[in-house]
């Protein structure tokens, strides 16, 4: 009999809709599966600011723990989401190919407040990457907390005395949400491996990872892997306003990172390119850099506040 796989999944819309993509794609290449729903923490908690609830991987866990208990096959994540340090005995089966990886800002009302620097405005968002670049180019402005899935979300800007909140625009295009008045952020830099999807299986689960292998996106699954090792070096988590973006155009990897102050008053950059063969270490290349330009002060400053 042919084994089905089990993919286990959120049950938040996006949630869902990312793990029916993993399905299709595997019936696409013969492969039976079906939708295995688990509650992740990251769901029931919905007021606590994600970088003080204190647990890597909140949205993550409860699916690698049913994957280590061989409740499911496949578990299927944002990959932003993902600890660059995987659970134990868990490995990554495909990267689909990146969507959209840009931020965005879906406003309220009028937009004039944005053509001025120093004007006055509160924007939601819970992520602290976006108060930081968001309050180093607008720093009178005052950022509120914002948490709930993404309907949640853009239901509660109108519930709110706020002139717009920020969102990843995969998401909000993803389940057909994104509003008309919604416009791309293109200064501000990503979360890593923000727009992309990635499933996961057991470590020796070589059925479900042949199967997944059939749609992994080799040049997403490069980016992506050196925005993470950029990630890891600097050993950023969710209370670390750390960015990046790796890109593959004509051959070569366009890297870009940053890190910011919380305030977002100090920001150091850096970028690197190299051809695609000698790209392996391009994050942690670019980590180190930063680290020597100013990245290491910011870093111990945001460790003293902690």
């Amino acid at each position: 009999m042919e084994r089905v796989l089990r993919i286990g999944t959120r049950d938040s819309q996006l949630a869902v809709w990312q793990a029916t993509l993993v399905k299709n794609l595997l019936a696409e290449h013969g492969h039976a599966a079906e939708l295995v729903f688990i509650k992740s923490e990251g769901d029931t908690d919905l007021k606590t600011p994600l970088y003080e609830i204190g647990v890597q991987g909140i949205f993550t866990r409860a699916l690698d723990i049913a994957l280590i208990n061989d409740e499911i096959d496949i578990a299927v994540h944002s990959m932003k989401d993902v600890p660059t340090q995987m659970a134990k005995g868990l490995v990554q089966a495909a990267v689909l190919k990146r969507a959209t990886y840009k931020d965005v800002f879906v406003p309220k009302a009028d937009l004039a407040f944005m053509e001025d620097a120093d004007s006055e405005a509160t924007i939601a968002t819970s992520s602290i990457r976006r108060k930081a670049q968001w309050l180093n180019k607008f720093p009178n402005h005052t950022l509120d907390n914002l948490r709930g899935n993404v309907n949640t979300r853009l239901r509660k800007i109108e519930e709110n005395d706020w002139q717009g909140a920020i969102f990843a625009a995969a998401g909000l295009e993803r389940i057909g949400v994104r509003p008309e008045s919604a416009i791309d952020l293109d200064w501000m830099l990503p979360a890593p491996a923000q727009g992309a999807i990635i499933v996961v299986c057991k470590d020796g689960d070589i059925e479900a990872l042949k199967a997944c292998l059939n749609f992994n996106d080799a040049d997403t699954a490069l980016c992506t892997a050196l925005e993470r090792d950029f990630l890891r070096a600097l050993m950023g988590g969710c209370a670390t306003p750390i960015s990046a973006l790796a890109e593959v155009r004509d051959g070569q990897v366009f890297f870009k990172g940053n890190i910011l102050s919380v305030d977002g008053r100090e920001k150091v950059e850096v970028g690197k390119q190299s051809s695609i063969q000698e790209s392996l270490n391009l994050g942690k290349e670019a980590a180190a850099e930063l680290l020597s330009n100013g990245g290491q002060k910011i870093l111990e400053g945001i460790r003293g506040e902690s």
